[in-house]
């Protein structure tokens, strides 16, 4: 093992209550901004108070939210107007998305966002219902940094205010680095001095381990919860693989890179933030146990044992091939007169609902003695095992460590050799020679950012908020009327799904209000994107994208219910397609 970081990091907060009880400022009125929560804040306040001390600690993270959590009267609301901040070196549409998911929040409560300055204000104007209306300016801390890419990025920050005269003039108005934005700058000027090797992968597993307080706030919309943690594991992981990208002297959207397994393993603690990066081998594979699930019922996913033993007992003939870390990679194929689908999941191993949504379908299809399918339940079985590792202390993030494999790429650009988990793909392909590729997939149920590098997720901002079950269909130019014919056919069957139109409806209407829009095709209530391209090998490739990232319970069956029904209906469309089609 090879260590590159081993600190400890000062809690921010806890210096601002040390440095400020000091004698010397008793009679001052402190503000100050930091990514902790409600109760931290609390606590922190009323320790200056005793000191004489005046104060008022906001959140730095998401704090147009924030202050309707925590300050703003919702009872009684019936209009609020904001102006967001529209600021030269963000997105237009930053602070609009950072709002989210206030529209969620405010359900019956008439609700306009309108641009506004630069100053990294939101202004707000609350009407009520018995006339009286509130206005509120909410600070928004930001301070422009360079990142690892020598970009600059305009980036939430924590920031204090401190006056000794009654008006409102400040003795100081400065941002403040607190612990999290410390602990992210160490984890990659760390990376950035090591002496990596010139080829890939650079490591077989780069660990960063870290301890810090935060912010961990469920909301009362949907699956939504604020976590300060859950952004820095996101922005640590996708932040070295940009690292590793420019470094390659790779483009930013490429997926092919193999810089070895990033795991950023971030965990709550109520004092100091420690922060530990090393390298280190892979050891034997070790799955986690998790519950073992009634398909048809399941509440989370299962673990990996479970699905081997339910993809055995499907009828087909098998294949595999094996992990980076040795893990087999298992499928199916089952010849008959129906003409042949492949059908995939896992891919990424932290969309949780795709795997259990194929096995009932594929369990129902291969009951008909006339299917012909190909199938493989879990594409990515090391990010399936690390993904239910990091559940066991966090179930409730994301993390998109477990997105890729262990050598950090993407399955299916995979173009090394040996092919490793690739290989089962091209296994089922060659098998079934199937024509339609139905390839499940999810996205984050909750809003996604990265909060130390500019906030929104970059290269994938259609994926920061939640729009409902969505259907991506791709297809070689020649397929073009079939690929309409074929996502009519399957959005229709979807309608069968109750609370399917709902569900949609709801979360499109969200998310186009903090997104600006909604810049896809919306067919029979599920948003599609139809592209014609001849990347897949298969002329047409469904993909579903469920918001299922982080869910359990009956919205873990919902999801799992429509990737199976999904599957069903794109099997009888194909099929009933190319009947016509050779009749």
């Amino acid at each position: 093992m090879t260590v590159l970081l081993d600190e400890r990091v000062s809690r921010t907060l806890d210096t601002i209550v040390r440095e400020w009880s000091l004698p010397a400022h008793r009679g001052a009125r402190l503000e100050a901004w930091v990514f902790e929560d409600l109760a931290a804040r609390k606590d922190a306040e009323a320790r200056l108070a005793q000191a004489g001390v005046h104060a008022r600690i906001r959140s730095a993270y998401k704090p147009l939210v924030h202050a309707f959590l925590d300050d703003v009267e919702m009872a009684e609301l019936i209009r609020v107007t904001v102006r967001f901040p529209v600021h030269p070196q963000a997105l237009p549409l930053r602070f609009l998305s950072e709002a989210y998911p206030l529209a969620g929040l405010l359900d019956l409560v008439e609700t306009h966002f309108e641009p506004g300055d630069a100053d990294l204000t939101y202004r707000l104007t609350a009407e009520y219902r018995d006339g009286h209306s509130h206005e509120l300016e909410i600070f928004a801390p930001n301070r422009l940094r360079t990142n690892h890419l020598d970009e600059i990025d305009l980036t939430p920050t924590g920031w204090i205010r401190v006056s000794r005269q009654d008006n409102d003039l400040f003795d100081l108005d400065e941002a403040i680095e607190t612990d999290c934005e410390i602990v992210f700058g160490k984890v990659m000027d760390a990376i950035a001095a090591h002496a990596w090797p010139d080829t890939e992968p650079f490591a077989e597993r780069i660990a960063i381990d870290v301890t810090i307080p935060g912010i961990e706030r469920e909301l009362p919309y949907g699956d939504e919860v604020l976590s300060t943690r859950e952004g820095l594991h996101e922005d640590l992981y996708f932040s070295l693989l940009e690292f590793f990208k420019h470094r390659s002297g790779k483009p930013a959207d490429d997926r092919s890179l193999q810089p070895g397994q990033i795991v950023p393993d971030i965990r709550a603690s109520a004092g100091d933030a420690t922060v530990r990066v090393s390298l280190s081998p892979f050891g034997k594979p070790i799955d986690p146990i998790r519950t073992v699930q009634d398909l048809d019922r399941a509440q989370a996913a299962p673990d990996l044992a479970q699905i081997q033993r339910e993809l055995a007992a499907l009828p087909g003939n098998t294949f595999q091939a094996i992990s980076r870390e040795g893990r087999p990679v298992r499928g199916l194929y089952r010849a008959g007169a129906r003409p042949a689908i492949l059908v995939s999941a896992g891919q990424h191993a932290n969309e949780t609902s795709a795997p259990v949504g194929a096995l009932r379908a594929v369990r129902r299809l291969l009951s008909n003695p006339e299917a012909n399918v190909a199938f493989i339940p879990v594409e990515n079985p090391d990010g399936y095992a690390l993904h239910g590792r990091l559940c066991e202390h966090n179930p409730r993030h994301m993390h998109h460590a477990a997105r890729y494999t262990s050598l950090g790429s993407d399955v299916e650009y995979d173009k090394g050799n040996p092919l490793y988990e690739k290989a089962a793909r091209m296994q089922a392909l060659a098998l079934s020679g199937a024509q339609l590729h139905v390839h499940l997939h999810g996205y984050p149920a909750h809003e996604w950012t990265r909060p130390f590098t500019g906030y929104l997720p970059r290269g994938f901002e259609l994926w920061t908020i939640p729009k409902g079950f969505f259907l991506i269909l791709r297809h070689h130019p020649a397929w073009t009327e079939r690929a309409r014919i074929l996502i009519e056919a399957v959005t229709t069957g979807l309608t069968a799904v109750p609370g399917l139109a709902a569900f949609n409806r709801r979360q499109i209407e969200v998310c186009a209000i903090h997104s600006g829009g909604a810049p896809y095709e919306v067919i029979n209530h599920i948003p599609c994107l139809i592209t014609a391209e001849e990347r897949h090998p298969s002329p047409l490739t469904l993909i579903t994208e469920f918001p299922d990232e982080t869910i359990y319970g009956e919205p873990f069956r919902f999801a799992h219910t429509v990737q199976m029904t999904t599957v069903l209906a794109a099997e009888a469309a194909f099929a009933a397609m190319m009947s016509e089609q050779t009749s």
